[in-house]
């Protein structure tokens, strides 16, 4: 699973798509270990990068779990729609080439992308540079949506914060 990560992070990369890895992968990238299945996105919602998300993961067999056309991803009212009339809060995409690996791209921005960028890290996974959000800012998303698997990657990763200093 770890080499279709890689294969999604290389696309998006050569795509220029500005993003933040948050979610599972990026509390395992800030040092606690845990499984996870999938890889959630924070991609920029400018529409020209979004729909070079979008091509780029669709080049690798990626499909939207809904019927819809993924390219509506890109447009900023349908996006405020499926939020306000379906309670989404990931686009989520799977791949025949990558059963293991499903792709949740937030359909609303959960911080200012452009300053948590600035606190985002970078990790070198074999050759490859992704971006991932600071640790703050994934406590404080972690906190947010509340769920017990989230209260203890927060926990976990506060107390490595505190470790840390």
């Amino acid at each position: 699973m770890a080499g279709d990560f890689e294969r999604v992070f290389r696309a998006l990369e050569a795509a220029k798509v500005r993003y933040l890895v948050v979610g599972g992968v990026a509390v395992v990238l800030h040092g606690h270990l845990r499984f996870t299945a999938d890889l959630d996105l924070v991609v920029q919602l400018e529409e020209t990068n979004v729909r070079n998300a979008i091509t780029a993961l669709q080049a690798l067999g990626f499909n939207p779990r809904a019927p819809v056309d993924p390219m509506e991803l890109a447009d900023a009212t349908t996006r405020r729609s499926w939020i306000r009339d379906k309670g989404l809060t990931v686009f989520s995409l799977w791949s025949v080439e990558m059963p293991g690996t499903e792709v949740d791209l937030f359909v609303e921005e959960p911080f200012d992308f452009d300053d948590a960028d600035t606190r985002a890290i970078s990790a070198d996974l074999g050759g490859i540079v992704v971006r991932v959000v600071g640790r703050d800012d994934l406590i404080a998303m972690k906190r947010a949506v509340g769920r017990p698997k989230d209260l203890e990657d927060a926990a976990v990763l506060t107390s490595l914060s505190e470790h840390d200093e």
